[in-house]
């Protein structure tokens, strides 16, 4: 939004100081993650810039800890069980959600607002509390150490992330579109699939992205769970940084960040749809 002509001192300064202040409250949040791109390109074994790279050499960076990346058996292991958690998590999380979001649209609903409360909790309770408890429970079941134990405790933290977005993209929902489909003789099977899960999809794409992302960078509940053979790159990630000091981590923290952008550009065009299926202008 411009600045009126007609605007005073004290809004004009206020109007660039709420700019600057902005500014350099993303810079504080962006640059920590950021600077760890062109760390990951350094030739020495270091996890700060050398002179070479400060005056850039082109024989200061190189591709050597990417190349050690995708070269290393445990790594690629560990990214493959990661990928393969988070994607079974986050299929599950969003079918689950979506249908506790469906339910819990229905005026008739009872305890509403009681479920929902159950539904959003994992996302309250410490994480420390929740991975404890799943412990726990799969232990007794001598479910521990297995991907099914790592996957379900993942969807417990991601489904309400999915019933969130689901409620979202209900609130705007016409009901009379249902009614509609059911005079013209369409069953709840032929009424979900072609008239609501469309007009939901976004919400639902978000909210899987969401679970996705969740599951990707979780830790405390994997060091739980996971045994050897289940260990995510997460938790390699976390013990590299205890044990050695390789800037192989930051090459693979770097292709983490480009998938996040990548997801979270996704989401913002999926928004930008919903919106426009809705009806609200983009300003």
């Amino acid at each position: 939004m411009a600045l009126p002509a007609y605007a005073g001192t004290g809004e004009r300064v206020w109007y660039y100081s709420y700019r600057v202040i902005c500014a350099l409250i993303f810079l504080f949040l962006i640059v920590p993650i950021i600077v760890i791109v062109p760390l990951s390109f350094n030739a020495r074994p270091y996890f700060t810039f050398t002179q070479g790279m400060l005056a850039l050499d082109p024989s200061a960076y190189s591709l050597r800890w990417y190349d050690a990346l995708f070269s290393s058996r445990e790594w690629m292991n560990s990214i493959r069980n990661s990928f393969f958690i988070a994607t079974s998590s986050a299929l599950i999380s969003t079918a689950l959600g979506t249908l506790a979001a469906l339910g819990l649209s229905r005026p008739q609903m009872p305890a509403r607002a009681f479920i929902t409360a159950i539904l959003i909790s994992p996302m309250i309770v410490p994480l420390i509390i929740t991975a404890a408890a799943l412990f726990s429970f799969y232990a007794r079941l001598n479910l521990a150490n297995t991907f099914f134990s790592i996957i379900m405790a993942h969807v417990v933290l991601g489904t309400p992330f999915v019933v969130i977005t689901v409620t979202a993209s209900l609130s705007g929902f016409d009901q009379q579109l249902i009614r509609a489909a059911q005079s013209l003789g369409a069953n709840q099977v032929t009424t979900f699939f072609k008239v609501i899960l469309p007009l939901l999809l976004p919400g639902v794409i978000a909210g899987g992205l969401f679970a996705f992302i969740t599951s990707l960078d979780e830790v405390v509940v994997v060091l739980f769970l996971a045994g050897p053979e289940q260990t995510p790159m997460t938790v390699r990630m976390f013990s590299g940084l205890r044990e050695e000091i390789s800037p192989t981590i930051l090459a693979l923290a770097s292709i983490l960040v480009a998938i996040s952008i990548l997801l979270l550009t996704s989401m913002e065009f999926l928004r930008r749809r919903n919106e426009r299926q809705r009806g609200i202008s983009q300003t």
